[in-house]
């Protein structure tokens, strides 16, 4: 049966004082996009308002991934994304939140948001996240009342990396936030990709590791055509 993965993307489209445009990093959601959609998986979209997304970094439209996206099916899927208080999160393989800056503005409370993510969780599915999607594991807890991160080996945009990119613009710091709900925090150079996959939960830190989190999200669900993958390269 073909594996269903669910995008959850912010509908924000600016942040913090100044107003700062943002929206979801373009490379975020078409690179794993494309590494889905070669997977031959069935990609849906979903927003916490229902409302079209905005998008982020559209001058990185040359490569080849972001522009098969832009004029392909993946853009003209995400402009029907549904609201998520519409969709049966329980019919997806994983699901996958994608940064740019927008989803530090909606996601970092979002109770449905986070009852999702929770109850994705529990049934034994996969939960991943890149650059600053993974803001929106913050504050979710368990049935027995733990943070979904603590004790988990995970990455999200750095502190580095956010000092010399929105430091005036973000409500708070994310990486901070994680390790303070316990999360084994794991960070790269600043721009480097860096993808963790602890158990069933993975996580990127910047846009160089979107596709990297798909590959694991890919590896985890099928585990036998992984190592079959592995073994021919070696």
């Amino acid at each position: 049966m073909k594996k269903k993965i669910l995008i959850i993307a912010s509908n924000a489209n600016t942040i913090g004082p100044h107003n700062r445009r943002t929206g979801t990093f373009l490379s975020e959601v078409a690179h794993p996009y494309a590494e889905f959609d070669r997977a031959g998986y069935q990609v849906d979209f979903a927003t916490l308002s229902g409302d079209t997304p905005y998008l982020d970094a559209l001058n990185l439209a040359d490569d080849p991934d972001n522009l098969k996206f832009l004029t392909g099916n993946g853009w003209a899927a995400m402009q029907k994304a549904v609201k998520l208080s519409d969709v049966d999160v329980s019919k997806y393989d994983a699901v996958f939140v994608p940064g740019g800056l927008a989803p530090m503005v909606d996601m970092p409370e979002a109770p449905l948001l986070k009852k999702v993510i929770k109850e994705t969780w529990e049934r034994g599915a996969v939960v991943s996240a890149v650059c600053h999607g993974p803001v929106s594991l913050l504050n979710v807890k368990l049935s027995d009342g733990s943070y979904l991160v603590n004790g988990k080996n995970i990455t999200s945009f750095s502190t580095a990396e956010e000092d010399n990119y929105a430091r005036k613009d973000v409500p708070f710091d994310l990486q901070t936030a994680l390790t303070g709900q316990g999360a084994i925090y794991h960070v790269a150079a600043p721009w480097s990709a860096n993808s963790i996959a602890d158990g069933r939960l993975v996580t990127g830190q910047n846009p160089a590791s979107a596709k990297g989190v798909a590959e694991k999200v890919i590896a985890i669900l099928e585990p036998a055509k992984a190592k079959a993958e592995a073994a021919a390269a070696n």
